[in-house]
C-alpha cells in the first residue's frame, strides 16, 4: 500500500508516494460587524469600498425571514453567502486555481467559524 503524506509544491514525492494537496479554506464567521453595515448600507471612510464588496452577498442571500442586521440568523446566511461568493470570484479570477481544483490537485472549501462557541464548520 501507497502511503499519503501532505507535502507542498517544493517537496517531492518519494518513493512511491502519492502526493496530495492542502486544502485552501476560505473562512467566514459569525456576528461580522462588516456585514451588518453592508445589510445596513454604511458608508464610513475607507471602509465603504469594503462594504460594497459584501453587498451582493446580501443581494444573493434567499432569506424568508426579516432582512435585517438584527436578525442574527440572517446575518449569519449573508456571512455564508459571503463566503461562497469569494470561492466563486477565486475560481473565476484565477483560471490557473480553477484548473488545479479540476484536476484535483488542490481543494477550496468553504467554512464557518461560530464566534460564540469556537466550532468550525465545513460547509458543502
Amino acid at each position: 500500500m501507497k502511503s499519503t503524506r501532505h507535502c507542498c509544491a517544493s517537496d517531492p514525492p518519494q518513493n512511491g508516494e502519492r502526493r496530495t494537496w492542502l486544502t485552501s479554506a476560505v473562512m467566514g464567521h459569525t456576528a461580522r460587524g462588516a456585514i451588518k453595515g453592508a445589510i445596513d448600507n454604511v458608508e464610513l471612510g475607507n471602509l465603504t469600498g469594503l462594504l460594497a464588496t459584501i453587498k451582493p452577498a446580501v443581494a444573493a442571500t434567499q432569506y424568508s425571514g426579516e432582512r435585517s442586521s438584527k436578525n442574527a440568523a440572517f446575518v449569519d446566511a449573508v456571512a455564508r453567502s459571503n463566503v461562497k461568493l469569494t470561492i466563486d470570484t477565486i475560481r473565476s479570477g484565477s483560471p490557473i486555481l480553477a484548473d488545479l481544483e479540476k484536476q484535483g490537485k488542490i481543494r477550496i472549501v468553504r467554512s464557518m467559524y461560530n464566534l460564540a462557541n469556537g466550532a468550525v464548520t465545513f460547509m458543502e
